[in-house]
């Protein structure tokens, strides 16, 4: 089923109204963001996703609305709060998950990389740029064998010969990889065994990334496998303000917080879908949204979407305010996220059998939901940081 909303200046799941307590420039730019994603990007999402491809033409048109560091000073467009990039980022996940993903690798885990680590010539050369959408980034992390254990387990090494570096290793769901220009590679310096960041271009040799085909969640993100072979890799092209894997860490926290607002985002877009469906779908006489379980089941989801909302709206004002901790990240997290699972899982379950099709409106998001639950920190991980807050101890193995 293909949406029939016309772009609106407030959103029927925001019950509680959040977004009237945006700017009024932002409640404007909030949207032209809704406008362009309603016209542009929803029309073709199940085709690509169903394709499993990437749609190149929409990146200059997003980094054109500005989406692209408008937390960086010197690439934001406009005046702009933490919660207002929250919003952006659950309007995006409101029409694509997969969208809202890569502008969260582009802007949130690269660019981010960049602005809080590298050297004031390292943001002149790639800040603007990749600001325009003229160049794209990646965020090499994850490993084969090192996923949630990345602060102690990382086995990509970095071996310092005069002044160049060679990097080796593999990493492993890429996201934005096989087309980035610059991927922020995240290695085991060999000498004093703390994790730096590096800045490798595409093409250069020894760096090969192969696509991991077969997904069946965030179809259209073009994650790949990663193979570091004697990469090597200029002292300039270091970033300097990353010394320890407690750095890499405050870019994790920051868009952690960034993926709670997508699942809110994943949460409304299956809640609209189901709305939609249970007016139109007739059963024995009457339409679905006319019986009391199904009237339930969306007000079970619209809590869960307020609720949600609530959570996100508060974590970012703290960042706002300077005062965000990992724990504060860490439970929006896990908590949206969670609740997004719920919410896709009963929308699914109000369109029976047509829940499963692509057609219905709801099976982009009930398989995507299964992503955005384990990036960016697993619901386990992200609850042992809080309770690591919680009891003054931690349970990490």
């Amino acid at each position: 089923m293909t949406s029939t909303l016309a772009p609106t200046t407030r959103l029927d799941a925001d019950f509680y109204g959040f977004q009237g307590d945006l700017s009024p420039v932002e409640q404007e730019m909030a949207v032209r963001f809704r406008t362009f994603l309603e016209t542009e990007v929803r029309p073709i999402a199940d085709d690509y996703w169903a394709r499993a491809e990437f749609p190149h033409q929409i990146i200059r048109p997003i980094a054109d609305l500005g989406l692209f560091g408008m937390q960086i000073p010197e690439t934001a467009r406009f005046a702009n709060s933490a919660v207002f990039r929250g919003w952006a980022a659950l309007e995006i996940g409101r029409v694509d998950a997969s969208t809202a993903t890569f502008v969260g690798v582009q802007s949130g885990l690269s660019m981010n990389s960049i602005a809080l680590g590298g050297s004031p010539e390292q943001r002149e050369t790639w800040l603007p740029p990749m600001s325009r959408g003229e160049l794209i980034g990646a965020f090499a992390l994850t490993e084969p064998l090192s996923g949630s254990d990345s602060a102690r387990g990382l086995r990509t090494t970095a071996e310092r010969q005069g002044d160049t570096w060679v990097l080796n290793g593999a990493k492993r769901w890429i996201g934005n990889a096989t087309f980035a220009d610059v991927v922020v590679v995240w290695a085991r310096d060999v000498a004093d065994e703390q994790v730096k960041g590096f800045l490798v271009r595409r093409g250069t040799p020894g760096f090969t990334p192969t696509k991991i085909e077969n997904k069946q969640s965030l179809r259209i993100v073009q994650n790949a496998d990663i193979v570091l072979d004697s990469v090597r890799v200029d002292e300039a092209d270091r970033l300097p303000g990353i010394r320890r894997f407690g750095d890499v860490a405050t870019v994790l926290r920051l868009t952690r917080a960034g993926v709670a607002w997508q699942a809110v985002g994943v949460s409304i877009g299956a809640y609209e879908a189901a709305v939609r469906y249970t007016a139109e779908r007739e059963q024995f006489g009457r339409p679905l949204a006319s019986y009391q379980l199904v009237q339930d089941r969306l007000a079970l989801c619209l809590g869960n979407i307020t609720a949600c909302i609530a959570l996100c709206v508060q974590v970012s004002r703290m960042e706002d305010e300077n005062r965000q901790s990992h724990a504060h990240a860490a439970l929006a997290k896990s908590f949206a996220t969670s609740r997004m699972r719920e919410v896709v899982a009963w929308c699914r379950e109000l369109l029976g059998g047509n829940g499963i099709t692509l057609e219905g409106g709801v099976a982009r998001y009930f398989a995507d939901a299964e992503a955005l639950y384990s990036l960016e920190g697993t619901r386990d991980m992200s609850n042992l940081i809080v309770g690591r807050e919680i009891t003054g101890l931690s349970a990490f193995a």
